[in-house]
């Protein structure tokens, strides 16, 4: 029996921002961009890896509470967000720091063996990127 993963889910606040800078900074592919009225969910994958998806998606919550409230919690980065692997982690780390995404450790070689940073995307949701 094996096991993959298939999907990662990432709340977007401005769905175009988000797009912007998972394919745009991070060079991933668009695979699907399904509007839905008001709302949209765009799957992307990294190249060379199309059975690994993010769904970027503006639906946050059916109800204006709940959406208010997972906009905190993005804000104070309390959701998961998704950890890449890069072969250029300070080429990459430089590429993102010049178009002013938020940064939240530079590359540094942690305690538990590896290099990494950690970013936040548009939405505010946390990103480590690992040295490949």
């Amino acid at each position: 029996m094996t096991i993959a993963i298939s999907r990662c889910f990432v709340a977007a606040s401005d769905i175009d921002e988000a797009l912007t800078f998972y394919r745009d900074l991070l060079g991933l592919e668009v695979l699907n961009d399904v509007p839905q009225g008001d709302l949209r969910w765009i799957t992307l994958a990294a190249p060379g890896q199309p059975g690994m998806v993010i769904v970027l998606s503006n639906f946050l919550a059916e109800a204006p509470g709940d959406a208010e409230a997972l906009q905190g919690l993005l804000a104070m980065g309390a959701l998961g967000g998704v950890h890449f692997r890069a072969d250029d982690l300070d080429g990459l780390f430089a590429k993102l720091e010049a178009a002013g995404v938020e940064v939240l450790e530079k590359p540094t070689d942690q305690f538990w063996g590896v290099r990494d940073c950690a970013l936040r995307d548009p939405s505010g949701n946390v990103i480590r990127i690992d040295q490949a």
